[in-house]
């Protein structure tokens, strides 16, 4: 397959990139380096040079989306600004880049004729649901501006679907983390954030009592996932959206045990670091679990990490390269 990989450079980006690398497709990325990182796709290009492109651009230039889409067959559509933080700090920047860049990559796929438009969605398209499990046709009002342009996308998704015939398949990611997520950004998720303060022997802080659940998934469920999404024969499973999870809930308070437990295996310390409690974060959604039968029947997900198998290797990561 020829696949576009837009925020290829990224944490999943680059994951995926790496994965349909090894299984002998042609990849190009995608990336204007806002968020993403060149440490994360060096060893790409010198281990795939045949095969693997590299393109730095933006998907807010039509001009980036066309010029990336040329030629390839297949999308996944990572580029995004995450963060519900940054969201609130700067609505405009993550509408301009969620919203308006993700509208160029539909019209650039459309153009060019690609076979299929799979993107990553978000578990924050959930919003103020109080309904667990969480059902893909079950929602509420969005509680962030990041939430409303991962919405949005899904809508302009199935707009394109049902007016220009664009096959597309929406993954709503449930928290994910793995190898390459990012320790030491602005906006570094709770995961990696918490291993950094941990292996350095200082106390994490936990936004409110830590009761908080969320439906951690591990990378390599991500990437079967997408791997399905382009791959599916099944006319039933397209111009759909899927919750991308394992379907476990952990409290904040269960990860910071979790993490404790893996590394002091590698340094007896960490054991005796203590956590410090804040206040609740603005528009975070208070319990987060996914139902992923929809994916099992229509896709044959079968995810293969559990939260705590992921964690174990992600912990081993993080110990080996930071």
């Amino acid at each position: 397959m020829k696949v576009l990989v837009t925020g290829g450079a990224g944490f999943i980006g680059s994951n995926l990139c790496e994965h349909l690398l090894s299984q002998g497709h042609k990849v190009r990325c995608l990336d204007n380096f806002a968020t993403g990182k060149s440490e994360n796709i060096l060893p790409l290009l010198a281990n795939y040079p045949s095969t693997f492109e590299l393109m730095v651009g933006d998907i807010r230039k039509m001009d980036d989306c066309c010029k990336a889409v040329d030629g390839m067959e297949y999308v996944l559509h990572e580029a995004a600004l995450g963060s519900v933080p940054r969201s609130i700090k700067d609505p405009i920047t993550t509408n301009d880049v969620n919203i308006g860049g993700f509208l160029n990559m539909l019209v650039a796929s459309r153009d060019a004729g690609i076979k299929r438009f799979v993107f990553a969605a978000s578990s924050s398209t959930y919003g103020d649901s109080k309904s667990l499990p969480k059902v893909e046709d079950v929602i509420g009002k969005p509680l962030s501006p990041y939430a409303i342009t991962k919405y949005v996308n899904e809508l302009y998704a199935d707009v394109f679907s049902k007016t220009y015939g664009l096959e597309y398949i929406g993954l709503r990611y449930f928290n994910v983390f793995g190898h390459r997520q990012d320790p030491f950004g602005a906006y570094a998720a709770v995961i990696p954030l918490f291993v950094k303060k941990f292996m350095a022997h200082e106390s994490p802080v936990i936004n409110g009592d830590g009761e908080y659940s969320r439906d951690f998934t591990y990378i390599d469920n991500v990437i079967q996932m997408n791997l399905l999404a382009i791959t599916t024969t099944n006319p039933n499973a397209v111009n759909q959206v899927y919750n991308t999870a394992f379907g476990e809930r952990t409290t904040l308070n269960m990860l910071v045990g979790y993490l404790k437990e893996f590394l002091s295996e590698y340094d007896s310390d960490i054991s005796n670091v203590e956590v410090v409690h804040g206040p609740n974060r603005q528009g975070d959604i208070p319990h987060s679990l996914a139902c992923i039968d929809k994916a099992k029947a229509l896709l044959n997900y079968e995810p293969k990490y559990s939260m705590r198998d992921g964690l174990r290797e992600a912990v081993r990561w993080y110990w080996e390269n930071i």
